[in-house]
């Protein structure tokens, strides 16, 4: 087998930030400038597209030959680009993006090289962004350049070469990283998960774009009433000002505030001290803050000729659990919606009925928000069938910790939040339900259950909102106490991965746990082998000393806290989270083969929940779907998966 490494430059008038790539990539002025390409880890050659020179035969013939495998870091851009010319199936490429990723390491061609020390001759080249916003995007016409809104390579030959000498680096780059990869290979199974997710996100999803263009509409007007409002109320040249703002609250309150975060407003508006004049601004202040109309606009910047949008998805965003992450609307924040009556608000919305809307629904900013969801429609003559798996990351816990009362419940009724209330309460479940005095506890079980499963304690309480459903902090550490009491076999799989974590790093002893959960390393990586076979890297491990004085696995990666490339520290909860959660996403991997070899079209999915389009009339529905989700590969035996959804013409939270 050949390989053809790739890398592209192009120009489009289309903004691929905002838009994403396919809309980009269809737009008319769509040019290939630059085709640079390596064989078999060769000399780098750059083909000048866009001064005329052709693609050669021989290297365009290997574009469709299923004997090369075709190399491009995010190849989804290439794959795309050269699609609309030649002929390219996805199932020929490798993305060196994902094989980084799928190796613990950053996403970008530039953080990826750095992370993995490459020498100076072999990184990216640092003016690759001068350069391509100077070739690539359209340019602002002055006197100067005398009034075009492009730049050509005969307008700056010394650049343009630059930019050639660029592309060639890119493509030594990716050479490189594959290189350094080899030993660690994709399975197949993720090449053919990723694959599918290719195919995804290419076809897209219908949007409603006449429910965008009313919320745009209404979410305009509203704003100019409510800003013209505060100008009055306040006497402000601009109240949407937040240093004018503050001053006007301080001196109208008497407070000192640090900030006027959506957080300080909440506290504010909270506060039972009267209405007043202060509140009532606050209040207009945290309407104009919402950030629903963000959604509906990046749904208009990207959707295609053809009314989708495309791309909504990033194979192994999260990286390590291989998680999915969302792009362009951030379909996995989206806001849920709680209100009756879908159907009219949506009607009200497109007809531009701002008063009404106001009568019926009180606050028209939230009812946009909640409308988010509704926007994405399915194609003429179909209808959505929507199947989310039920409390997926409690139950791979249980199952792999082996919390056989848990997984009773799992079983059998489902009502994880009442079944551990009275397993931390000693109260029979029967008197955990509505009209009675112990219904109280579910609320302590349902905190406890989002909070502590990943060693979490009297801080993971509150920041799941503990404190805001009555609870006081005086008696979360009692809560944190009686939960691990009745999970003793979660508790003691925290510690047993941990442990065995840190043997593995600090001997490089090979380990297991049940379930087929292992851990070894070699020179560069701790791995920890998951149930279906695939792999977690932790890059560089090393023991370290917590802020407890105890040993602790370290390792380089991206910290959470400050998005930089550097020494991660880490624990048995963690660990287990990472875990728990790559193991749900191979069980949505698994689950959306099942749908897509039975004819399910996958337009989408958000975490746990596949979106599927099927035609009016035909046999698919939601329960086929769900038994499909539900069937267990074969490393996930005694897993008691369970799902449930709806049917409909728009897509909601159910």
């Amino acid at each position: 087998m050949r390989t053809l490494h790739i890398d592209l430059e192009t120009y489009s008038s289309v903004d691929i930030k905002k838009a994403g790539l396919y809309k980009y990539v269809q737009s008319p002025d769509f040019q290939i400038l630059l085709f640079a390409y390596a064989l078999d880890q060769g000399p780098v050659e750059v083909i000048d597209c866009a001064c005329g020179e052709p693609i050669p035969e021989g290297i365009a013939a290997m574009l469709g030959d299923p004997e090369v495998t075709k190399v491009a870091h995010n190849a989804a851009f290439e794959i795309y680009c050269l699609n609309r010319r030649f002929h390219s199936p996805v199932c020929q490429w490798h993305c060196t993006m994902v094989h980084a990723l799928y190796c613990g390491f950053p996403a970008s061609l530039d953080a990826a090289g750095r992370a993995m020390g490459l020498p100076e001759d072999r990184r990216k080249m640092g003016v690759g962004k001068q350069l391509i916003r100077y070739f690539c995007t359209p340019c602002v016409p002055t006197m100067r350049n005398g009034g075009r809104t492009r730049n050509l390579p005969h307008h700056d030959r010394a650049k343009w070469q630059l930019f050639k000498d660029y592309c060639r680096q890119d493509v030594v780059t990716e050479m490189e990283i594959y290189r350094r990869l080899a030993g660690h290979p994709v399975p197949e199974q993720e090449r053919q998960y990723w694959i599918l997710d290719q195919h995804i996100n290419m076809a897209g999803v219908r949007v409603d774009m006449e429910l965008v263009a009313g919320a745009l509409q209404m979410h305009g007007r509203i704003s100019d009433e409510l800003s013209k409002k505060a100008k009055a109320l306040t006497g402000l040249d601009n109240p949407n000002s937040v240093a004018q703002l503050k001053g006007w609250v301080e001196e109208n309150s008497g407070l000192e505030l640090e900030s006027l975060d959506k957080a300080t407003v909440a506290e504010l508006l909270a506060d039972k001290d009267g209405e007043g004049l202060v509140k009532e601004v606050l209040r207009i202040r945290k309407e104009l803050g919402k950030t629903s109309v963000k959604k509906y606009k990046a749904m208009r910047a990207c959707v295609c000729g053809d009314g989708r949008i495309r791309g909504l998805l990033q194979f192994y965003g999260a990286s390590r659990t291989g998680r999915f992450a969302g792009r362009l609307v951030q379909v996995q924040n989206l806001p849920r919606n709680y209100i009756e009556g879908l159907d009219t608000a949506r009607g009200l919305v497109k007809a531009g009925q701002p008063d009404a809307v106001r009568a019926v629904y009180g606050d028209v900013p939230d009812l946009l928000s909640q409308l988010i969801r509704t926007a994405f429609i399915p194609g003429e003559g179909c209808r959505f069938i929507v199947a989310d798996f039920s409390a997926i990351e409690a139950r791979v816990l249980a199952w792999l910790a082996g919390e056989e009362w848990r997984l009773d419940v799992f079983r059998t009724h489902g009502r994880i939040y009442e079944a551990s209330a009275s397993a931390m309460f000693g109260v029979p479940i029967e008197k955990i339900r509505k009209g009675n005095p112990e219904y109280a506890l579910r609320g302590k079980g349902k905190v406890a259950e989002l909070a502590l499963g990943y060693q979490g304690g009297a801080r993971a309480l509150v920041s799941m909102g503990a404190l805001s459903m009555g609870l006081s902090e005086e008696e979360l550490p009692d809560i944190v106490r009686r939960w691990r009491k009745s999970n003793q076999r979660i508790q003691d799989f925290w510690y047993a991965v941990e442990s065995n974590a840190i043997d593995t790093v600090r001997y490089g002893t090979v380990h297991a746990l049940p379930k087929g959960i292992g851990f070894h390393r070699d020179r560069d990586y701790l791995f920890i082998r998951l149930p279906s076979g695939r792999e977690l890297f932790y890059y560089r491990p090393e023991i370290v000393t917590n802020a407890y004085g105890r040993s602790a696995v370290g390792f380089h990666g991206t910290s959470q806290a400050t998005k930089r490339w550097e020494l991660t520290e880490t624990y048995g909860g963690k660990l287990t989270e990472n875990i728990v959660q790559a193991v749900a996403r191979d069980l949505l991997c698994s689950a959306m083969t099942n749908l897509h070899r039975a004819g399910y079209a996958i337009r989408f999915h958000i975490h746990d929940e596949v979106i599927l389009e099927a035609p009016e009339g035909s046999a698919m529905g939601l329960g086929e779907a769900i038994r499909l989700m539900c069937a267990l590969p074969g490393w996930a035996e005694g897993l008691p998966l369970d799902a449930a959804g709806f049917e409909g013409h728009y897509y909601r939270k159910d």
